[in-house]
């Protein structure tokens, strides 16, 4: 169970921010809304949440999860893979530091963005990708085993980062769509579907319970709702604008 959750408000820069989804810039002032939602429904899922200010000097900032792993047993802050984020780590590890007094860092060469990890009990599946590579990968795994923890690499293909098409909804039911379909990792677990336009969903987040969805895919709702779970939508089209999902929008532990 979670009981904390740490999140940023969009900053105004966050309309420059990296994309590679050609769906426009995003509407700040939507954004905002859209962000106080994604805040109440973590609260609904009875978590506290620590709310940093917005960081003009990073446009990507929002997304938090790409700069840290928060763990049952430490925090371990990235160094992220696009070179514009890599000092977003600094503002983050005094905030983690209210809460972790072990905190692990990732060095160059080595990379890591967060979203490209999931967490299954003690394992942590690692994507290799644009953003994440294997110097970093070793180190994260390094880490977590010195804590009794444990993790293994996934080559990526055909997303950005992993749990872009991952969410992993605990009980053995594992959310995904195209190239994790097929993948040998991961037919262990009872595979929910996404269908290939609904791509996006793929990214959806259990919280205590109740899976936080985007608003927007009925299939997905649909077939996340026939796995037995209780569902809370949240629009995040703004977000979708710059390649961000549900899960990257906190920090929960």
């Amino acid at each position: 169970m979670f009981t904390k959750a740490i999140v940023r408000t969009p900053c105004k820069a966050m309309v420059d921010g990296l994309s590679s989804a050609d769906l426009g810039k995003p509407d700040y002032q939507k954004a905002l809304l859209q962000h106080a939602d994604y805040i109440e429904a973590l609260k609904e899922c009875n978590l506290q949440v620590t709310i940093l200010q917005a960081d003009e000097e990073f446009p990507d900032s929002t997304f938090v999860e790409d700069v840290a792993l928060m763990t049952p047993r430490c925090a371990i802050l990235t160094n992220p893979g696009a070179p514009t984020r890599r000092l977003e780590t600094r503002s983050m590890l005094e905030t983690i530091r209210e809460f972790y007094a072990d905190v692990g860092m990732i060095e160059a060469p080595g990379t890591v963005d967060a979203g490209d990890i999931m967490m299954v009990g003690d394992h942590y599946y690692i994507g290799l990708s644009e953003r994440t590579n294997q110097a970093g990968a070793k180190q994260m795994i390094t880490i977590l085993e010195n804590h009794g923890l444990h993790g293994s690499m996934v080559e990526l293909t055909e997303v950005l980062h992993l749990k872009t098409g991952l969410g992993y909804l605990e009980n053995n039911n594992l959310l995904a769509c195209g190239e994790f379909l097929r993948k040998a990792e991961f037919q262990r677990y009872h595979l929910l579907k996404v269908d290939p336009d609904e791509a996006y969903a793929a990214n959806s987040v259990w919280v205590n319970g109740t899976v936080l969805t985007p608003r927007g895919f009925p299939k997905t709702t649909t077939l996340i709702k026939s796995a037995g779970y209780t569902i809370r939508e949240v629009d995040v089209s703004e977000f979708q604008k710059l390649d961000g999902g549900l899960s990257c929008l906190s920090l929960r532990f």
